[in-house]
């Protein structure tokens, strides 16, 4: 019980201080973002042990750029590279095969594609149309929110079938469903206040963020399990550290950004 009102307060306030920035401005935003991106390097390159930080540099940069060439080609190329990084991943998790960091080079690659380039199509993902969408961003994140908490929820209550154990024990098919449920329901719901895209766009979306960010949750246990740590940190207690907060959100971050901006 203890634990649960940490969990739930450390969390409170986490959301409070994004929603906040995001209605302040996009500048509040983009900083806010920046440094949760900064926090989560540090987190990512210290469990797998690399002790290289050109990754700091390299994100400042390609945050800067991409903030100010968002009509770039270079971001599409960016954005099929990361896509097809988070695909191996999501093979290599479901196939059940260890992820290799055999060299520096190799864990700063790692570190770009899955942790920094993420990071990147989090802070453009309101920018919608050529302009700030604080809503949309909002919308988005009550999404994913609702969806990790009812998947909690449900699953601590009524879980009995494994979702995937061998990564991630405590998470159950049951878990897994109530989550989709109800960030569906609200999806349905946004769609009603929120008319940047039609219900059944705000509908694919919440799919989109149940089930990849529910994907990219098991990315993130699976390596902590090979650095055989319980969390990336312990910045925000009952949650672990800032990457634990964001997994989710950072994976799913991506594919909703090509579906609202290349698809729809």
């Amino acid at each position: 019980m203890r634990n649960l009102l940490k969990r739930s307060f450390s969390g409170i306030i986490f959301v409070l201080i994004f929603i906040s920035a995001i209605l302040l401005s996009k500048e509040s935003y983009i900083v806010l973002i920046t440094l949760c991106g900064f926090l989560s390097i540090w987190e990512f390159i210290r469990m797998i042990k690399l002790k290289n930080y050109a990754s700091y540099i390299f994100f400042a940069i390609v945050v800067f750029l991409m903030i100010k060439r968002q009509d770039s080609y270079a971001i599409l190329l960016v954005l099929i590279i990361t896509i097809l990084s988070s695909t191996f991943l999501m093979y290599q998790l479901f196939a059940k095969k260890e992820i290799k960091f055999s060299t520096d080079r190799v864990k700063l690659g790692v570190t770009i594609r899955y942790v920094i380039f993420s990071i990147c199509f989090l802070v453009l993902l309101p920018f919608y149309k050529d302009s700030f969408h604080p809503y949309l961003m909002i919308s988005i994140l009550s999404i994913i929110w609702v969806n990790d908490s009812f998947a909690f929820l449900v699953g601590k209550n009524f879980g009995k079938n494994k979702l995937f154990p061998s990564v991630s024990p405590k998470k159950t098919i049951e878990g897994f469903l109530g989550g989709l449920i109800f960030s569906l329901l609200t999806a349905m719901f946004i769609s009603k206040i929120n008319l940047d895209f039609t219900m059944l766009n705000w509908l694919v979306i919440g799919i989109i963020v149940s089930v990849i960010g529910t994907i990219g949750d098991l990315v993130e246990s699976k390596f902590k399990r090979q650095a055989n740590v319980k969390d990336s940190g312990n910045i925000m207690p009952g949650h672990g550290g800032i990457l634990d907060r964001l997994d989710s959100l950072l994976f799913a971050a991506p594919f909703v950004y090509l579906y609202i901006n290349f698809i729809i």
